[in-house]
């Protein structure tokens, strides 16, 4: 392994860390700026808000910086953000900490899974992309229970005090160990010369497969955190487990997700589409049994890690997936579809919360997020079919082109040999 995807994966556990802490410690957080734990709850809101609008402005403010020397300077945000909500002396001032830190959530990830794929040999990049998101899954399994732990036991802003140490030595591992361009042919400004800067980030958005993927990531991830976001009153009222077990069940839901976000980063990269069918239908599965044994200790015990694990599988096949279908200019697309994962999340709090409200049950969530992963299964199979049908054209077009290059190459002259057709093609 890499030892810069050792960097990046510190950073994404810093930031896993800040994005989840703050469910644990609303309590603390309230009592002492003396406002409501509802009122509180924007700093979550405001968090996930700030990740969907910062991943592409941030993307694009940096489509022609050093992915290196933007991903260093995203890793400053974030420790900028966290040591002013540990220093913060009203409400507001810790709100604007959060943001501030959340602005380089979108943009860090969706740059380093560009980096990560870069590190490795082709047929390994998806298991790289799933490494850094390693530490993502580690914060919610070691990470926020720590945190939340110092935090009612010393002081909330000893939490986000530590956790913007955590940021500096991301940053300093990124600023030692990330390689200054690609380990491809090309470096960081020849890619950004062939992309056409913001034009031809913008420009993969018209590919049907890239947006595809991001319906994808929005459906499926968001299924998962259907279920997730009404953990706490489903454990206690329907399967009738005491409070304080749901920082346990917590624990095993992230062993879930660290298992799985492996699992679909190794086997994508053998099969990244078949990783996607099984992942999304065992999901959508899995959430509508846990309609019914969410009401069971054992059966939510059973169940609840393996939704972590089949949701998780789905991170590095559909990030690979975004880029391998955008490698002209990866960085705005691998961005925007960090921030559809928040975006799911946040549309699947909703209908969660619209099932809840209408009577259907304390487990009802659990049967949107069944429904929002079988439509992510469902896009899967369109996407499949569509580059079907695309893949015959292809020949016809390279042998056109290649046709179209010979009398050129006849012209040369003689004793000089034309271009190859390769790179003949590759200027096309």
């Amino acid at each position: 392994m890499p030892l810069a995807l050792l960097a990046l994966a510190i950073g994404a556990f810093g930031i896993g860390a800040t994005e989840f802490v703050i469910m644990g410690l609303l309590p603390e957080v309230a009592g002492t700026f003396g406002v409501s734990i509802p009122t509180a709850g924007y700093l979550a809101t405001g968090y996930a808000l700030g990740v969907v609008v910062g991943a592409p402005v941030l993307a694009v403010a940096g489509a022609r910086i050093p992915r290196k020397r933007m991903l260093t300077a995203l890793m400053g945000l974030f420790i900028a953000g966290n040591a002013l909500s540990a220093v913060a002396p009203v409400f507001a001032v810790m709100l604007a900490g959060r943001i501030i830190a959340s602005l380089a959530h979108g943009a860090f990830f969706g740059i380093g899974a560009i980096v990560a794929a870069s590190l490795v040999a082709p047929h390994r990049r998806a298991g790289a992309i799933a490494l850094m998101f390693t530490g993502l899954t580690v914060a919610n399994v070691v990470g926020v229970p720590l945190g939340t732990w110092l935090g009612q036991q010393v002081s909330w802003r000893a939490t986000f005090a530590v956790i913007a140490g955590i940021g500096v030595i991301a940053l300093a591992g990124v600023a030692a160990l990330v390689p200054h361009g690609d380990r491809s042919p090309d470096t960081d400004a020849a890619a950004t010369a062939r992309s056409g800067g913001l034009r031809g980030e913008l420009a993969a958005f018209r590919n049907a497969q890239v947006l595809l993927a991001m319906a994808m990531t929005v459906l499926g991830f968001g299924g998962v955190f259907a279920a997730v976001t009404y953990l706490a009153p489903m454990m206690t009222d329907a399967a009738g487990y005491a409070p304080g077990a749901v920082t346990w069940l917590l624990v095993l839901f992230g062993l879930g997700m660290l298992i799985g976000n492996l699992a679909g980063g190794r086997y994508a990269d053998r099969a990244l589409m078949p990783m996607l069918y099984v992942s999304l239908g065992g999901l959508a599965v899995l959430l509508a049994l846990f309609t019914v044994a969410a009401h069971h200790k054992a059966g939510a015990a059973i169940l609840l890690p393996l939704i972590g694990g089949f949701g998780f599988a789905t991170v590095a096949p559909l990030q690979k997936r975004v880029l391998d279908h955008a490698a002209q200019a990866p960085t705005l697309a691998s961005a925007v579809n960090i921030g559809a994962f928040n975006l799911g999340n946040a549309l699947a709090a909703w209908l969660g919360g619209v099932a809840l409200g209408a009577g259907l049950g304390p487990t009802s969530p659990n049967a949107v997020g069944a429904v929002m992963a079988l439509a992510a299964l469902a896009l899967a199979v369109a996407a499949t079919v569509l580059e079907r049908r695309d893949k015959p054209a292809r020949p016809e077009r390279d042998a056109r082109r290649e046709g179209a290059a010979e009398p050129e190459g006849a012209a040369v002259g003689p004793g000089v040999s034309p271009e190859p057709p390769s790179t003949v093609r590759s200027g096309g």
